[in-house]
């Protein structure tokens, strides 16, 4: 299969079952620069590879999701943070996307599908902001 845009892509996830089942996922749709993290450390030492999208579990060995969160864009605010986690929890929905998560999956049986259409969605945010940059140096040089 072609290897798509080569967007680097992380995946941190406590659950090793879920981590293996994400990366076969992404590199079934073509996607080649995936590196997966079941350790926090190594996942925050890890962020000066400067990843396109990381997919973030909420409960991580203790970690709270949503102070990695801040972490990932205290580092780097363009990075598109999609979090993943159980069940339909409303305030951890909103204090996500308050502090700057893209989107938010609930895991379950349709997980994987969900991210192909978060990652559709990130691609088209991106190009969006491409053609608005394009667009502003077009009008300066003219």
């Amino acid at each position: 299969m072609k290897a798509k845009q080569d967007y680097k892509i992380f995946v941190l996830d406590g659950d090793m079952f879920s981590l293996n089942i994400y990366e076969q996922h992404l590199i079934n749709l073509g996607y080649s620069d995936i590196s997966i993290f079941h350790d926090v450390i190594e996942f925050y030492d890890s962020l000066t590879l400067h990843p396109d999208i990381v997919f973030l579990d909420h409960g991580i060995n203790f970690a709270n999701g949503v102070d990695i969160l801040k972490k990932i864009k205290n580092f780097n605010p363009d990075i598109y943070v999609v979090f993943i986690a159980e069940g339909d929890d409303v305030q951890l929905v909103i204090s996500s996307l308050k502090h700057g998560a893209f989107d938010f999956i609930v895991r379950g049986e349709n997980d994987v599908m969900t991210m192909e259409s978060v990652i559709a969605r990130i691609l088209r945010v991106k190009k969006m902001f491409q053609s608005n940059t394009d667009a502003e140096i077009f009008k300066r040089h003219r």
